[in-house]
C-alpha cells in the first residue's frame, strides 16, 4: 500500500516537472521573452482541457505545493534585505505601487471566479439538457 503511494506521489510530481522542463524548452526557443511559468501553466491547462491529463494525475501534489506556496518566497523576502538601502529611498513610490497591484489583483481574481462559476453553471445546464 505505501510503495503504491509513493509511486503515485513520484508520478504526480514528475508529471509536474515534466511540464516545468518543456515550458523551459519552449521558452529557449522563442524568438521572444516569455516566463517559463505562464507557459507552464498553460501547458498544464491545455492538457488538461483535453483530457491528454487528468486531475488525478496531478491534484494531490499540486494541493501541497499551493499549500505550502508561502515557503516558496522566503527566500526572496529575505534576499530585498541586501537592497534595503536602494529601496529605502523608493519606499513611498513603491507602498503606492503595492496597493495598486494588490486592488487591481484582487478586482481581477473577483471578476475571474465570477466569469468561472457562470461559465460552470452553463457549462452544466448544458449537460443537463444533453
Amino acid at each position: 500500500m505505501k510503495k503504491v503511494r509513493k509511486m503515485k506521489i513520484l508520478k504526480q510530481f514528475g508529471v509536474i516537472f515534466g511540464v516545468c522542463w518543456i515550458s523551459l524548452v519552449i521558452e529557449h526557443y522563442l524568438p521572444f521573452s516569455f516566463p517559463a511559468s505562464v507557459i507552464g501553466m498553460v501547458l498544464l491547462l491545455i492538457c488538461l482541457l483535453t483530457g491528454f491529463l487528468k486531475i488525478e494525475h496531478v491534484q494531490e501534489k499540486a494541493d501541497f505545493l499551493l499549500s505550502n506556496m508561502a515557503f516558496f518566497f522566503v527566500p526572496a523576502g529575505v534576499s530585498i534585505i541586501n537592497y534595503f538601502d536602494e529601496l529605502k529611498s523608493t519606499a513611498v513610490q513603491l507602498i503606492i505601487i503595492c496597493i495598486i497591484s494588490t486592488v487591481v489583483t484582487f478586482a481581477v481574481t473577483a471578476y475571474s471566479v465570477m466569469l468561472t462559476v457562470r461559465l460552470m453553471k452553463k457549462w452544466k445546464d448544458r449537460r443537463k439538457k444533453a
